[in-house]
């Protein structure tokens, strides 16, 4: 109906490309226009100025002989002042952009390795950007931006580096590990060593105090019982002792401690060392 009373309409963000008798004569912007059709004008088409995205999925080969596949997403527009430029000059804009990425690629991923290749992304990203500028903005358009959003390298190259980074941690965790061990038996030691000290102080004193508590006793009671020497107090307290002791052993029906030699006579060589042991010990004291 437009075109019957010579009028047409071009949506917004859209402009098209007016045609005299086959010949370019003007960009019409979005809106209402007049087109006299019977003068020979009409219209070409029509061109989006819409950002648009291209993803393009490159295979290559890194400098250590890794093949890869790199995914760039490149957002793109064509620029209203330049729509006859785009709409004439380029009979396939995504497949020319396709071939300079591809272009751009190639030519700088197989200078790297494969570990710089994930790391310099984005001067990647930005190699592609600038060709790619300046060979599309001759053509009417402008690039936005350019990403490269995958790296994506064989499945067994995957595979092997995650072993690789697998089997490093684990090295770091048993370091680790041996590192926490070697502590805990340095600590075990120490405390050991410092148990044994003060065990070996505790039976010290105790020993100290036996002896004193005995040296005691016997100067007590051979002071108060006139006519008794120190050797016939220790002989009773030994043999007060000695019986004290089998009581409890045989007490208890499981014991298997056995004295050797037995008998009481034995008590004789133990009071002889004891009191032997408390005389020099009262001699070094005074």
């Amino acid at each position: 109906m437009g075109n019957l009373f010579c009028c047409v309409k071009v949506d917004q963000s859209t402009v098209a490309i007016k045609e005299r008798f086959g010949k370019f004569k003007d960009v019409l912007e979005p809106g209402c226009h007049f087109l006299p059709w019977c003068i020979g004008s009409q219209i070409a088409g029509h061109l989006s100025l819409r950002l648009q995205q291209l993803d393009v999925r490159c295979e290559t080969k890194t400098k250590d002989n890794v093949f890869v596949n790199v995914v760039a997403s490149v957002q793109y527009r064509a620029l209203a002042d330049k729509a006859n430029d785009a709409f004439y000059k380029l009979s396939n804009t995504r497949s020319q952009i396709q071939a300079y990425v591809f272009d751009v690629i190639r030519a700088t991923v197989p200078k790297l390795n494969l570990d710089d290749v994930f790391e310099q992304k984005n001067d990647i990203a930005k190699a592609v950007e600038d060709e790619l500028e300046k060979a599309m903005s001759a053509y009417g358009y402008q690039i936005e931006q350019t990403l490269i959003v995958d790296i994506e390298p064989d499945e067994h190259v995957k595979r092997a580096m995650n072993e690789i980074n697998a089997a490093a941690r684990l090295r770091v965790a048993a370091n680790e590990k041996a590192e926490a061990e070697k502590i805990l038996q340095i600590k075990r030691a120490e405390g050991e060593a410092e148990a044994k000290y003060l065990s070996g102080l505790g039976i010290a004193r105790q020993r100290q105090a036996i002896v004193d508590g005995l040296r005691d006793s016997v100067l007590g009671f051979s002071v108060n019982v006139p006519g008794t020497t120190a050797k016939d107090v220790m002989d009773m307290v030994l043999v007060t002792q000695y019986f004290d002791t089998m009581k409890e052993i045989g007490a208890h029906s499981k014991s298997s401690s056995v004295f050797i030699p037995h008998g009481p006579g034995a008590v004789r060589d133990v009071a002889t060392q004891i009191r032997d042991g408390l005389l020099q010990a009262a001699a070094n004291q005074q």
